[in-house]
């Protein structure tokens, strides 16, 4: 019996009972979070021909998790940094909890903006 395309291409089957079933794996998805999925909203409106470039070379997934990955170190050091120049520290938070969740915000705020156009809409 000649094989088929699947054999041809180096697939196999395995048998439950008369039915041959091939054997798929699905590939493992991609650890893409928030940095990296507004990085891949951005690619798809915006530069369509570098995502498309991207997804037939296979370069995508791994694009994604570096953004992401970088992204949110990013915005970690960014945050960390911005509170120990403005002040902002466990003793404010141990004394006035809602100045401190106020000013955290802020500064997260303006950390995520930078990350995002430096890295994400570049």
């Amino acid at each position: 019996m000649e094989k088929s395309m699947f054999e041809r291409m180096g697939g196999t089957y395995r048998q439950e009972g008369d039915v041959l079933i091939p054997n798929l794996e699905a590939p493992e998805a991609p650890k893409i979070g928030k940095y990296g999925m507004l990085r891949h909203q951005y690619l798809r409106a915006h530069k369509r021909a570098i995502l498309t470039g991207m997804q037939i070379s296979g370069e995508l997934n791994d694009h994604l998790e570096q953004i992401d990955r970088e992204a949110t170190e990013m915005v970690e050091r960014l945050t960390s940094q911005m509170a120990k120049a403005e002040g902002v520290t466990e003793a404010l938070k141990r004394s006035d909890q809602m100045a401190w969740i106020g000013a955290m915000n802020s500064i997260r705020t303006r950390a995520e903006e930078t990350v995002l156009n430096d890295l994400i809409y570049a």
